[in-house]
């Protein structure tokens, strides 16, 4: 179990037993409930200020890894390490969410994209290697897309050529999350570009150790700004053999076992996101008096509130089926497809719901709903666009029927 837990809380007040449509087992309450105490208490009163000024939160990150939350499906042999599976992970993304999107997004990434598959596929050298020389609460990045090649993982142009007892990279990835706070990442790159999913191959780069690897400026985001995104471009990056992650050519079928996972951590950012929106919106509608009785009273407003609580509670019934599948080590790509497509369009629906029905207040920085909506449209977009979910549901939905 997770070390140094904070102390369990009393019992949810009536605001949190919609978690309740999915019972857990007593251990991951337990993590639930220890989550949001963090959240309510470290993580809400300084979201706003960490948005604002673009400010990576390295004091939470580090509290979190005390917690044993950023190494969460880590074995626990490795410092840090948790050895729990998808669902933890989950959990603990949609708290951290609710309170701050960007922490969720970084500590979702981080263990779903770097950590995960690290410990999956890593050799016992690689695994000594990156999970000791580096704390527990050290940021490792995935690099997967290429300003090109997003979607589209077979155009991507990075080069990895063998020379002598090494690779040499060249080549821009964009889109990293967390550059540059990481000290090491999973660069992915082809070795020819005509064998195109081929060809891709995975390497695990440590930053410290990799002349000509430079780091871009910070794009300047609608949301979850509290979070880096970067390109990274390598010029003639030396890296040894030893640092090769699985084979010559197996890069594609890593990236998209892993994007699956990747796919759980983004719908759980969206859910906390929109469970965040609902609780403003009711907190709001409650005070807030219009046509001489509170906005809660109002048949619109009730509408709205009943559409939002419908939509999550759909989307996280759809969330912990695909963490449980993935957790099972059933096929799983559908489930998390439909998972991360319906929470991505449920986050947006509810911040949007939010602002709507608290009108001007809804706009304006004074208050949450304004971030919850800025943060909710990344999840529609990164891990794959909603259109491609789509796509990737329909092709598994397809071949159920042959």
């Amino acid at each position: 179990m997770f070390r140094k837990l904070l102390s369990v809380p009393p019992p949810l007040p009536c605001a949190f037993r919609h978690f309740s449509i999915c019972e857990l087992p007593p251990e991951l309450a337990q993590l639930q409930q220890t989550c949001r105490a963090f959240v309510d208490s470290q993580l809400k009163p300084i979201a706003a200020e960490l948005d604002r000024e673009s400010r990576f939160p390295k004091e939470t990150i580090e509290q979190l890894a005390d917690l044993g939350m950023m190494r969460v499906t880590v074995d626990p042999e490795y410092p840090g390490g948790s050895g729990q599976g998808m669902l933890a992970l989950s959990l603990i993304v949609e708290e951290l969410s609710r309170g701050c999107g960007s922490t969720g997004s970084i500590v979702s990434i981080h263990n779903c994209l770097y950590a995960n598959l690290l410990d999956r596929v890593g050799s016992r050298e690689q695994k000594d290697r990156f999970f000791r020389k580096y704390s527990c609460a050290t940021l490792g990045a995935f690099a997967l897309s290429e300003a090109d090649a997003g979607s589209d993982v077979a155009a991507l142009s990075t080069r990895a050529v063998e020379d002598g007892d090494g690779f040499v990279l060249n080549g821009t990835k964009a889109w990293v999350t967390s550059a540059l706070e990481a000290k090491s990442g999973i660069i992915f790159a082809t070795v020819n570009p005509e064998l195109k999913y081929k060809g891709i191959t995975a390497f695990l780069v440590d930053f410290e150790e990799a002349p000509g690897l430079t780091i871009g400026r910070p794009e300047e985001k609608l949301g979850i700004r509290a979070s880096s995104t970067c390109n990274l471009i390598l010029e003639n990056v030396k890296i040894p053999k030893s640092n090769l992650l699985g084979t010559i050519g197996g890069g594609f079928r890593l990236a998209m076992e892993q994007l699956d996972r990747a796919r759980i951590g983004i719908a759980s950012q969206a859910l906390g996101i929109a469970q965040a929106a609902l609780e403003e919106a009711i907190a709001y509608a409650k005070q807030r008096i219009a046509f001489g009785e509170p906005l809660l009273r109002l048949p619109a407003v009730r509408t709205r509130i009943a559409e939002m609580a419908v939509r999550i509670e759909s989307s996280r019934l759809l969330v912990r089926k695909a963490a449980t599948e993935i957790d099972r080590k059933l096929p799983a790509t559908k489930a998390c497809s439909m998972a991360k497509w319906v929470a991505g369009e449920t986050a947006t629906f509810a911040a949007h719901n939010c602002q709507q029905i608290m009108g001007g207040m809804g706009y304006v920085k004074d208050l949450p709903a304004e971030r919850l909506y800025r943060d909710a449209r990344i999840t529609e977009i990164y891990g794959g666009v909603t259109d491609v979910q789509k796509g990737i549901v329909a092709d598994q939905v397809i071949k159920e029927f042959d």
